[in-house]
Order: structure tokens, then C-alpha cells, then sequence
């Protein structure tokens, strides 16, 4: 059994913290239970086992196979904080993670004992990150809105239509997105567009693979499928193939 809780936080954190995420699962003894995560390109911070530690972005689909018993407590975070909280460039932390010493680890493993609600995750972040959140200055609120935009808007297809929409030149934006993020800004299109391609793949089988890559932007079916599948992991028909097989069930 793996169970996943999700929680918002207060408004004074929205600019370092999209939300809170609560691992636990419980499996039976020789069981793994495998889960694939495309993460959204920014940092998590999470704490597992003891430990706390800041994940750059995975510019690929990762595998993270649970066993027996165990719990883990996420910050899914904005990005602006990723500075903010290690003094690792984040282009050294794509696909990395270093470790995070300020965690109130006590405190932490204290609240997962109880029944967690919004309230005690509010009180254990705002002690914990408040001073943070007023450090994010105006390059910091920039880059969220600018990694906004890509994540939203289906209408930008291209670096230069980013570019336009937050008012920057593209060499500033570049400089802006790879030093916060630690990836260009072409990734923040990509990861859009391929999520959007995956799920569109899983839930509905039956549309056609040109039309969906032409409409995400690609030039051909080609380029999309191998972008797919570097990405992803598995092929757009592999998708479509697990899709079809979910509606039979």
C-alpha cells in the first residue's frame, strides 16, 4: 500500500514552496513497487530516513523503487529557492543532491507520528522557512513567473515565444532560467510538452501520434518519438500500448 498526501501552503512561502508532499507505503515483505516520476523542472527538498537532502531536476523520467515500510516528507519547491538553500550552483545539481543541514528532523518525524493536517505543516514551514521566503528578490519572483508561464501556457512553442511573453531578450532569459534552474529554458517547454503528450497517450490511446506531435510543436512524428523517448523512457505506441491495456480492465 503506498498512500500520498498533498498539502498548500500559506502565502507567505508561495514564492519558495509550490506544495508539500507526504510519502508513506507499507508493502509486503519481497514486494517493490516501482514509481516512475517525470519531475517538474525545479528542486525538491526531501526528508527520509534521517536524512534531508536538496534533489536538482531530472531532465528524464527516474524509477524510484519502494520496499518494505517507510515514509518520506517533500517540499515540491519554487524556483527561486533552490539558491537560496544550498550554495551548489543549480546547474551542478541537475540530476544530483546534496545534503541539507537546517531540517528540523525531530520536528519533522514528530508531526508524521500524528495525524497530519494543513495546520501542523503550516507551523512546522513557517518556522522553518519564513526567513528564507523574504530573500527571494525580484530575479527570484521573475524566474517563478517565468517558469509559470512555460508550465501553463500551451500557446509557447519555442524559447523566442517565452522569451516575448515575459519581456526579456533570450539571451537574458537564459541567463535567468540556467541560473536558478541549473536547465535551459528549452527544457521547461520540453517538460510541458511531454508530459502533456504522456498523458494525452495513457488516457486516450486512440489519437493519432503525427497529429498530437505536430500540435506540440515537433516538426515531424519522428523528432517527437525520439525526444519521447529519451525522455520518457519508453516509446509514444509503448504509451499507447499501457493506455489501451488500462481501458480493458
Amino acid at each position: 500500500m503506498v498512500e500520498l498526501s498533498r498539502f498548500d501552503v500559506a502565502p507567505a512561502l508561495a514564492n519558495v514552496v509550490r506544495h508539500v508532499w507526504i510519502a508513506r507505503w507499507h508493502l509486503p515483505p519481497g514486494a517493490v513497487d516501482p514509481q516512475r516520476v517525470l519531475t517538474y523542472p525545479t528542486f525538491n527538498l526531501v526528508v527520509t530516513d534521517g536524512t534531508a537532502a536538496l534533489y536538482g531536476p531530472e531532465p528524464k523520467v527516474q524509477v524510484r523503487a519502494l520496499t518494505g515500510s517507510g515514509w518520506a516528507f517533500g517540499l515540491l519547491l519554487r524556483p527561486a529557492a533552490g539558491v537560496l538553500l544550498s550554495s551548489v550552483a543549480p546547474v551542478d545539481l541537475v540530476g544530483r543532491s546534496c545534503p541539507v543541514s537546517d531540517a528540523p528532523m525531530r520536528e519533522i518525524e514528530s508531526a508524521l507520528g500524528a495525524e497530519v493536517d494543513a495546520r501542523i505543516v503550516d507551523r512546522l514551514l513557517s518556522r522553518w522557512l519564513c526567513e528564507t521566503a523574504t530573500r527571494v528578490d525580484d530575479r527570484g519572483r521573475l524566474v517563478n513567473h517565468v517558469c509559470r508561464l512555460a508550465e501553463e501556457d500551451d500557446s509557447i512553442l519555442r524559447v523566442a515565444d517565452l522569451a516575448r511573453r515575459a519581456q526579456l531578450s533570450t539571451r537574458s532569459l537564459e541567463r535567468l532560467v540556467v541560473g536558478h534552474v541549473g536547465l535551459p529554458p528549452k527544457w521547461l517547454i520540453e517538460c510541458r510538452r511531454l508530459q502533456h503528450a504522456a498523458t494525452t497517450l495513457y488516457a486516450r490511446p486512440e489519437d493519432d501520434l503525427t497529429e498530437l506531435a505536430l500540435t506540440l510543436g515537433y516538426t515531424d512524428y519522428a523528432h517527437f518519438s525520439r525526444r519521447y523517448k529519451a525522455v520518457i523512457g519508453e516509446t509514444p505506441n509503448q504509451t499507447r500500448t499501457l493506455g489501451r491495456a488500462r481501458q480493458r480492465e
